[in-house]
């Protein structure tokens, strides 16, 4: 186990090198709109001694090696640079929103765990009844959607239709997180994030189910006389999480990073919607220090989804020829 998590801590580092790659020559003057030394000036005067001294602060008088030697050199020592529009440092900025994020998007996982694992395994076990076409009629829809116009659509029945049919008693807020935050305004958010990975951990886990359950160690359980329940939930549930795993894994790296769309929706303040409003502002250190720390949870997450496979499938071997 160690050797395999060593290798693939090393496998790692080219695939960080290549993002530290794109995102450095994104910051080569010319190729993103606007000057970034007139950015970081703002409304003063830029005169030549100040742009001069504003380049030498910024190591953009030196060749390109060497500005991406000091580029690389301080995102290991957790330097994500310094925003334009808010003069403070985007680790700062990033760290502020991150907390709101990650309650967004743990409420999003624990929706598609709890929906997406349960309808998917019913729709198994109750393969071509009403709740099988219920659950592969219902996917289908949420993967269509798109999910800015799933969140407005969200917003304007809880938040406005059903507040108008109640007399105001009956709603659900459609904005913000709350001051102090509770649970009620994460609720919108939450369901819009998860609503195509649920439909999508559905559709694996119906797929995964009905494989196991054709196998013939199935057959054999079910030939001893185990109930439904033991064969379902003991026997052929633990090798058809695998690919559900999988999924959530790589969904709650992407999550965590960021889901601009519905914390822009709900003007939720998290890294994605800073990501946003970084954009629209050409605030180019935000946008790429929030794309390193998106890789970076991203890289860990599936390492850790990975060396969950163990623990699910003991077939499953870290060491030697079985890997």
């Amino acid at each position: 186990m160690f050797k395999y998590v060593m290798r693939r801590l090393f496998q790692m580092i080219p695939v960080f090198l290549g993002v530290t790659l794109m995102l450095f020559v994104l910051r080569i003057p010319g190729l993103l709109p606007g000057d970034p030394i007139q950015l970081i000036v703002g409304e003063r005067e830029l005169t030549p001694a100040l742009r001069a001294e504003i380049e030498e602060k910024n190591h953009l008088n030196e060749p390109l090696h060497i500005q991406y030697g000091y580029y690389v050199g301080g995102l290991l020592q957790g330097d994500l640079g310094e925003s334009y529009q808010k003069s403070r440092p985007v680790t700062e900025i990033l760290g502020d929103k991150f907390p709101n994020t990650f309650r967004l998007a743990f409420a999003a996982i624990l929706v598609e765990i709890i929906v997406g694992v349960l309808a998917g395994i019913i729709s198994a076990v109750k393969q071509y009844s009403f709740w099988d076409v219920l659950v592969t009629l219902s996917t289908s829809v949420l993967v269509s959607v798109p999910v800015f116009w799933l969140g407005m659509l969200l917003q304007m029945f809880f938040g406005i239709k059903l507040k108008e049919w109640t007399g105001g008693s009956v709603f659900l807020p459609i904005s913000g997180m709350g001051n102090p935050p509770d649970f009620v305004h994460l609720i919108l958010p939450a369901i819009t994030l998860a609503s195509v990975s649920t439909a999508y951990v559905a559709r694996i886990m119906r797929s995964q189910m009905l494989e196991a359950m054709g196998q013939d160690y199935i057959r054999t359980a079910m030939a001893k006389g185990l109930t439904e329940r033991a064969v379902v939930f003991k026997h052929a549930l633990k090798n058809a999480l695998i690919p559900v795993v999988t999924y959530i894994g790589i969904d709650l790296g992407a999550l965590m990073g960021g889901a601009i769309l519905t914390e822009s929706v709900f003007s939720w303040p998290g890294v994605g919607r800073e990501i946003y409003l970084a954009v629209l502002q050409r605030d180019w250190p935000v946008v790429m220090g929030g794309v390193v720390v998106v890789v970076v949870i991203v890289m860990f997450v599936n390492l850790l989804v990975d060396i969950s496979y163990a623990a699910l499938d003991p077939r499953i071997r870290y060491g030697g020829a079985a890997e």
